[in-house]
């Protein structure tokens, strides 16, 4: 039996990135891009390389050229911390892994920008493990134990948005309040109808790719040293987070545009933002869009009018740059 999964990209529409902080945040999938995963069983457990985890090269230039869009780490590291925890979860519940199997991984989400590559990989692979060993793991918990993959084996800063938009696909508003986190294990899950939203773009640039960890760490240990300004910040973005959820269930999705833009920008007052981080947001801002950073840093999300020819300009104007625009499909 060969078992085939997939996971896809996603971008942070507002309220990120509180969502590691109990905060709320909406996020929808883009299934234009994804992860996929292949497993087969197999006398030894056996991990494929991907061509980004290549260990052979040219000569130095390619080394660095390789080391600058892929960072240090190809997907390998994902799929071994995700077994382990996999079989951690397993064990924990009586259920030993008991057959060994080849898997191995492709992927064409745009690496290191945002738009929740590594997670898609992890993702893919827990589906794969679960079908191949017949286990269930509840809607609301799975979530959780992916970001664990990450927080726990890798010792990656990450919150839970990536991980509940990947398995709940769609759009989904995440209410991640402290004391139900503490009480049920996960936050509050919300389907949103996408066709509720407002027309969407995501533009992003691979020369701008920036590890999630490089924003998370900072931000989580100035999160748990209390600094008022991070904390205000918090709670600012679950509140925007909250007022877009409201407008799109009343019908009013074509309003949240201002809320993406003070969303940016309240980031923008906390966090250092890069020249070419901030030209992504302006461009958009430039030509009549709302925009903000899909994720991390690299690729941004941006609302407007529905006016082809405005997406047509704005689609112009970020392949100038070298970056590219899509439409995302969600449904």
């Amino acid at each position: 039996m060969i078992i085939r999964t997939k996971a896809h990209a996603r971008a942070g529409l507002i309220g990120n990135p509180s969502d590691g902080y109990f905060g709320k945040t909406i996020s929808f999938i883009i299934r234009n891009f994804g992860a996929q995963v292949t497993l087969w069983q197999s006398p030894r457990l056996t991990i494929l390389p991907q061509r980004c985890d290549r260990v052979e090269f040219a000569g130095f230039d390619e080394l660095a050229d390789d080391v600058k869009l892929h960072g240090y780490y190809g997907g390998i590291r994902l799929i071994k911390a995700t077994i382990k925890r996999f079989g951690d979860y397993c064990r924990a519940q009586g259920r030993p892994l008991d057959r060994n199997f080849t898997i191995e991984y492709e992927t064409d989400i745009p690496i290191r920008v945002g738009l929740a590559g590594s997670s898609a990989i992890i993702t893919a692979t827990m589906r794969a493990l679960m079908t191949f060993f017949g286990v269930e793991i509840p809607r609301p918990v799975l979530p959780g134990l992916i970001l664990s993959v990450e927080l726990d084996e890798l010792k990656i800063g990450a919150g839970l948005q990536d991980r509940v938009i990947q398995v709940y696909e769609g759009v989904v508003f995440m209410d991640f309040d402290r004391e139900r986190m503490a009480r049920d294990g996960h936050g509050l899950y919300e389907s949103l109808d996408p066709a509720l939203l407002p027309p969407l773009f995501v533009a992003f640039h691979d020369n701008l790719a920036e590890g999630t960890e490089v924003v998370h760490n900072d931000l989580r240990s100035r999160f748990n040293r209390g600094e008022p300004d991070v904390l205000d910040g918090i709670k600012r973005w679950a509140e925007l987070a909250q007022q877009a959820r409201d407008l799109i269930v009343a019908g009013r999705g074509g309003e949240i545009g201002p809320l993406l833009n003070a969303n940016f920008d309240l980031r923008a007052s906390l966090i250092p933002i890069s020249p070419g981080n901030r030209q992504l947001v302006e461009t958009g801002r430039r030509l009549g869009a709302y925009t903000k950073f899909a994720g991390s840093g690299g690729a941004i999300v941006g609302s407007y009018d529905g006016d082809p020819e405005r997406l047509r300009r704005l689609t112009a104007a970020y392949d100038e740059m070298g970056a590219k625009l899509i439409v995302p499909d969600i449904a």
